[in-house]
This record gives C-alpha cells, structure tokens and sequence, in this order.
C-alpha cells in the first residue's frame, strides 16, 4: 500500500471505503484520533485457516479501560511514524510490488545499500510490510474493543526526496536531515552497563551524532560521487538499527502498564517481532564499509577490524548486562525496559533525531498527548 493510501484509506465497519468528508467528521481529540482505520493487506495474512478464523470472530465483549487504550493509541501512532519513514525507504531502496506498492527504486542508491548486504531490498519491503500490519492491526483491535483508533494523516506534509523513483506526497518524518544516536551499537555489547541504571554509552559513529544527515537521496545530485552516495547508505544501514532498537525495547517496557489480558497478549506478541528486525539491522549495519564522505566530511570507522570488544561488529547477540540492580548476576536482556516515561522518552528521541524536523507545532502537541495518557496508564498490579 503507498503512503498516501495507508494514510488516507479508513476501511467503515461495512467493509466500505470512507470518503475524505466521512472520516474528516469522525476526528476528534484534537484531530488526531480517527473513527475508522484502513485493514489493507493486514486481512491477507492469517495463514492457520478456519480455527483461527472462528478465534478472531469472537472478541472480548468488554470496552478497553482508559490506560489499556492509551498505551494502544500510543503504539499504534508510533508504528505509522514507522511504517512512514520505512516507506520512503522501500520505495527508493527496497522491493516495490502489490505488498508494498508505491515508488520506481533508485538504482544507484538500491546498488550502495546492497554493499551492506545483497538481501538489503528484500529486508527493506518486509520491514516496511511488517510496520504497516502493525498499525492496521492496532487500529483495527483499538476499535474492535470500543477504543478510538489513531490517523495522523493530517500531519503528513513534510516534502518527499526529490531523486527519481520517489513518490511526490506529503510525509510525517523527515530522513534528509538526520542525526543518528548509535550509542546502541556499545550499550547491546557492554558487560558492565545498563540505560536503566543510569549508565551512558560511546558512539559507534561519533560523527552521525553530529550534523544533519540524508539516509535517502534528497535529489539525483547525491547519487555522485560514489563515496558521498556510499555514506548515504551507510547512514540509512544505522538508521534501521537506531529505530528498531526503539521499538525493542518500546513493547516491553509498556507491557509493564498494560492491564487487560487480551491487550497484553497484542503487545507481547508484536514486541518481539521489534527485536527481531534490530537484529538484522545490527548485523547490516556492521557492514558498512569505512570511508569518508568527500561531501561532508563524515567519517564510518572500520568496525570490523575494531579490537575494542563494545565496537567489535560480530558481536550481535546482546551481551549480558547488569539488569534490576547490580548485586544481582549479569543477563542477556533487552535494555532499557524501564517503563517511567518511556513513551514520552520515544517522543524526545524521534525528535531529537531530526525526524520531525519542520513538521508543525499542532503535530508535537498531539504526540505529546498521546505519550503523555500513555505514561499515565497505571502499572500493573
């Protein structure tokens, strides 16, 4: 489905499409919550045939409570952020086909991300199919319980790249003008530190964290030199594990709040599937060729010739780590998980990235909000 499809489709509960006027009168809370929520391909993936058809026919008879839902909502918005930014991906440097249609590819840009790895393409369009389920699913079981469901589709204003092969709609996240925190690279292979115990972590690529980076080509101009459109890609290779990593860590820590059984067994179940796409991109990402950008003058250090073990690029199983408090014995765990303002610390980390840059006031507020009521949600008992 392209972007301007799953921003603007909303599937009524007839199983018919609403107009633009027909969904524009259900958006209310601040316009940011919607009445119906587009399925798309979502419906085309059970594959357990009828037993599990007859499961999903019968829902909890019982409307969502408050804290249940807003933790819902939340997700929900932060995985269309997502499926956004992994479309602008797709449709340059991924596969584009009837699961996710929109864009032509760029060829140069497809040929220096499969430096990486040759399966760059594929990875791309099913992270990219992956997100986009998540949302719809989300939306859909949101109102399947009385909640209200999540569009941001009146936010999506920001300008497309301009090199051939990308659609010419309006987006939320902005991947022209990036600065990417890479400090997941030492914090998953420390031994003797964990976030959640207030401990900080060194760069992987000190010079992502500085500036405003393309992780797309902005035109045909930055197709060349090979070098400058090299650090491109390699800048999109750690983008994938900086926003991965996010949601990782982002579904267990708000499983900790989530109180109704059957919402709890939604977020354990499309966590670990968060995990699962960081660990590719990690591995992706240790690829990345050293170089210098004669552009910028961004520097990729060669991390697998590094013999600092917190840099080394094979190390992509998560080390363990203190985890609780430190007089207990290390662990391989997912860090951090601490669920105190988790997600409006999503909110903070997105937008200090640059992802939202020139994205309007209304925008943050409403994201605000909807972090803020999922922050709110009590603990479970």
């Amino acid at each position: 489905m392209s972007s301007s499809r799953q921003l603007d489709d909303c599937v009524m509960s007839d199983g018919t499409v609403a107009s633009t006027e027909e969904r524009e009168r259900g958006v209310s809370r601040r316009a940011f919550v919607a009445s119906g929520v587009g399925v798309g391909v979502a419906a085309g993936l059970m594959p357990f045939g009828r037993a599990a058809s007859a499961l999903a026919d019968k829902p909890s008879s019982t409307k969502l409570g408050k804290g249940d839902a807003a933790i819902l909502r939340f997700l929900a918005a932060a995985e269309i952020l997502e499926t956004d930014l992994w479309q602008q991906y797709n449709e340059l440097g991924g596969i584009q086909d009837s699961e996710v249609p929109g864009g032509s590819g760029s060829g140069p840009y497809t040929k220096a991300l499969e430096v990486l790895d040759e399966d760059m393409p594929q990875y791309i369009h099913d992270n990219t199919e992956d997100e986009f389920t998540h949302f719809t699913f989300l939306n859909a079981y949101l109102e399947s319980r009385g909640a209200e469901a999540v569009d941001l589709k009146q936010f999506a204003n920001l300008p497309s790249s301009k090199a051939t092969g990308a659609q010419q709609i309006g987006r939320l996240t902005n991947l022209m003008e990036l600065t990417v925190d890479t400090s997941w690279w030492t914090r998953y292979r420390s031994h003797t530190k964990n976030p959640d115990l207030g401990d900080s972590f060194a760069q992987a690529v000190p010079g992502l964290a500085k500036g405003e980076h393309p992780a797309i080509p902005r035109s045909d101009a930055d197709l060349k030199p090979e070098a400058h459109l090299q650090a491109i890609a390699n800048t999109a290779g750690f983008h994938f594990a900086t926003i991965e990593q996010g949601g990782t860590s982002l579904y267990p820590a708000l499983a900790q709040r989530t109180r109704d059984a059957e919402a709890l067994r939604v977020v354990l179940s499309i966590g670990p599937t968060e995990a699962m796409h960081f660990q590719t991109w990690q591995d992706k990402a240790g690829n990345a060729p050293a170089l210098t950008d004669p552009e910028t003058g961004l520097e990729f250090p060669n991390l697998k010739e590094s013999s600092n073990e917190e840099l080394k690029a094979n190390l992509i199983m998560p080390e363990p780590t203190p985890f609780l408090r430190k007089s207990l014995p290390i662990v391989s765990i997912v860090r951090p998980t601490n669920t105190e303002g988790i997600a409006m610390g999503v909110v903070e980390f997105l937008t200090a990235m640059g992802l939202f840059k020139k994205q309007s006031e209304d925008f943050f507020d409403a994201l605000k909000q909807l972090a803020s009521e999922a922050d709110s949600a009590r603990a479970r008992g």
